[in-house]
């Protein structure tokens, strides 16, 4: 059985320059970072606003991405990203930050968009020889009936929105008689659905970043779930246990943290990065599942997690991926 992975030393990268403005977007890990000046940006669909220490919400100038702060106009020299789904996962912020040339933690507008969409994601990871689960993407516009899926694939599947989060409005069918209903429940959340077939096996969590041109893989987590699936319960209601590190052979570390970094290379990731696999033991194989490329930043959140478990503060880790975006 393998433990804690080897702690993994760096040398003294480019300091972060005192005066240097952090700008962290949405509720961040403003406690966990000692880098210059930080500041919240609230974003939402009622409006962008500065949040500073008083509570009282400004407007963010869109123009610049600009704030005023008694009577000083503040540009930001970086950006780390906290925004889960749009538009901080999928593409949209970051074109806006590469228009305006401001530095940021994150990957790049086009491997945010590929990986916000599931289906893109394992076709690419697949294009490149990492093993995927067999799967069928359905639109909206164009109907397909269970016939059609069940000659494309085995029950039992998997059914989930191509663009969604937090596992909303995804089932597994083990049955032909709860296809549709399933699908027409996903459709709800996204105009696009993956059907996916089931892969029977233990389910991994790897965090991976890149500092000093190294990508780093975190200490692996096995996530364990009272569910039948790792849904929205399981995540967020205490019906699943994180065991970091996973207690693994040393096999399996080594065949998962290689998929973990290959994905990562391929494509093309900044920043930090968590990726969902199942280890197939009948093909002794880490299959991908998803890329979440904005992962949760709360203390309780699985990549912190995993910092921690790795040997490191979490000031040193949100410090050594802010010194990244300067280094893309």
């Amino acid at each position: 059985m393998v433990g804690l992975q080897p702690s993994i030393t760096l040398t003294a990268a480019t300091a972060i320059t005192p005066g240097t403005n952090v700008v962290v977007t949405v509720a961040g890990p403003t406690t966990m970072i000692q880098v210059g000046d930080v500041y919240v940006i609230d974003i939402t669909r009622e409006g962008w606003w500065y949040i500073p220490s008083n509570g009282q919400h400004q407007p963010v100038n869109k123009a610049d991405f600009t704030i005023q702060e008694a009577g000083t106009t503040i540009h930001f020299d970086a950006v780390l990203f906290c925004i889960h789904g749009t538009p901080g996962e999928d593409g949209k912020m970051q074109g806006y930050f590469d228009i305006l040339n401001i530095p940021y933690t994150s990957c790049d507008a086009a491997t945010s968009a590929i990986t916000f969409n599931k289906r893109y994601t394992v076709a690419v990871a697949a294009f490149s020889g990492i093993a995927v689960a067999k799967s069928m993407h359905l639109f909206h516009h164009t109907p397909v009936n269970a016939a059609e899926i069940l000659q494309n694939l085995q029950l039992p599947v998997f059914i989930k929105p191509n663009n969604g989060g937090s596992s909303i409005g995804m089932s597994k069918v083990n049955d032909a008689t709860e296809l549709m209903p399933a699908i027409e429940k996903a459709f709800k959340e996204d105009n696009q659905v993956l059907v996916e077939e089931y892969i029977a096996g233990r389910e991994f969590t790897i965090g991976v970043f890149k500092a000093e041109g190294n990508i780093i893989v975190l200490p692996i987590t096995e996530v364990i779930t009272e569910k039948d699936f790792f849904d929205f319960e399981a995540k967020y209601q205490g019906k699943s246990k994180e065991i970091t590190p996973a207690q693994i052979p040393a096999e399996w570390q080594n065949k998962l943290t290689a998929a973990a970094q290959k994905v990562y290379e391929v494509l093309n990731c900044r920043g930090i990065v968590r990726m969902d696999f199942i280890w197939n033991e009948g093909a002794q194989t880490p299959c991908l599942l998803e890329i979440n490329t904005v992962p949760g930043q709360s203390e309780a959140s699985i990549v912190p997690q995993q910092v921690k478990a790795m040997g490191w503060s979490l000031q040193e880790f949100y410090t050594r991926v802010i010194e990244a975006a300067f280094n893309k």
